[in-house]
């Protein structure tokens, strides 16, 4: 016999606990009117059981409300018809509300599958390696059982370097879904016919402005790596990445002076840099430095960096989130996409 979920399990012993007490309280205080609070079991019960258990915790409430005449030798008395009638109300009601949240919940659950399908087709799995580039990458939505949310990264390997984009759109939900794969159509058509970083965030800041709403807009930095052992970045209102050269060796890239997200007219500016053999460089969304513990306090990036430079790079990842579920635990209030990438040493 198939197991209960506990969730439903500790809704039913609820259930039948308050059951139980108003039965005792009816007992030994008869002077209580209780009239239709045989029917909160299954009220109880329609918040998180299926129709048919709480139909049954209905009909049991019903069943000892009726019997409840015997203790209180009242039957046929207007109270005890008008416990009776209230129950058989309460209970019918409890049951409807039952039904009504399971097709809700139904219809939801059918439209996270859609929503998840379309932001995996949106994201197609990161390569392993491009030339003597490594790349991993971790998606994780704060939407609960799905994956649903405006962050979005990419790699093309374009005639002009390696180029990756990793950004995040303002906002929750499939506005912010839509508006991530207009980005991320647009990134890759511009990253294999512009010749510049500057040219391809000016193409998609047009994307941007012309489909977005007015308060709407998508930080974003990219990237481009060179056979040269050199990097360009342009970042648009983004986080900087960091930058793991050994055991100590943590920094911030830098991207030059800050301009605007996409959306709200950035002038790209390019900023070259070393891209020593052997480091590995972590591009992030806002959700991670953002996330919080129990005392409010951020999540301390800088910290832990130092372990991304450890094992392979799905490992480093693997371990930065375990860190991160130590420090936060499951209250995640934004989407978060990391993408490590490493210099192979050639």
């Amino acid at each position: 016999m198939a197991t209960r979920p506990w969730s439903e399990r500790r809704a039913l012993i609820g259930s039948l606990a308050v059951l139980a007490a108003i039965v005792t309280i009816d007992i030994v205080f008869p002077e209580i009117t209780l009239s239709g609070s045989y029917a909160v079991a299954a009220v109880v019960a329609a918040a998180m059981m299926n129709v048919r258990t709480t139909a049954q915790i209905a009909l049991l409430s019903l069943a000892l409300s009726v019997l409840s005449g015997f203790w209180n030798q009242s039957f046929g008395t207007l109270d005890w018809t008008l416990r009776v009638l209230l129950t058989v109300g309460l209970g019918a009601l409890a049951v409807l509300s039952a039904r009504t949240r399971i097709h809700r919940e139904n219809d939801l659950r059918r439209m996270t599958v859609i929503a998840e399908a379309a932001q995996r087709a949106l994201l197609r799995a990161m390569p392993v390696a491009v030339g003597s580039v490594g790349f991993a990458a971790r998606y994780l939505s704060a939407t609960r059982e799905a994956l649903v949310g405006g962050d979005l990264y990419e790699v093309a390997e374009s005639p002009y370097g390696v180029r990756v984009i990793v950004g995040d759109v303002r906002g929750k939900g499939l506005d912010a879904v839509q508006l991530a794969g207009t980005v991320l159509g647009a990134f890759r058509r511009s990253a294999f016919t512009q010749r510049s970083l500057a040219d391809i965030a000016t193409d998609l800041d047009a994307v941007v402005t012309a489909v977005a709403g007015e308060e709407d807009f998508v930080t974003a930095v990219l990237a481009e790596f060179h056979e040269d052992h050199t990097m360009t970045l342009v970042n648009c209102g983004h986080h900087p990445p960091v930058l793991v050269t050994g055991p100590e060796g943590v920094a911030l890239v830098s991207t030059g002076e800050p301009v605007p997200p996409l959306g709200l007219g950035p002038v790209p500016r390019p900023v070259t840099s070393q891209w020593p053999r052997g480091s590995r460089m972590l591009i992030y969304t806002d959700g991670l430095v953002e996330a919080r513990d129990r005392r409010g306090v951020f999540f301390p990036l800088a910290d832990h960096a130092p372990a991304l430079g450890h094992g392979s790079l799905d490992e480093a990842l693997d371990l930065l989130l375990a860190r991160l579920s130590d420090h936060a635990g499951r209250r995640l209030d934004d989407d978060m996409a990391l993408v490590l990438v490493e210099h192979f040493a050639t």
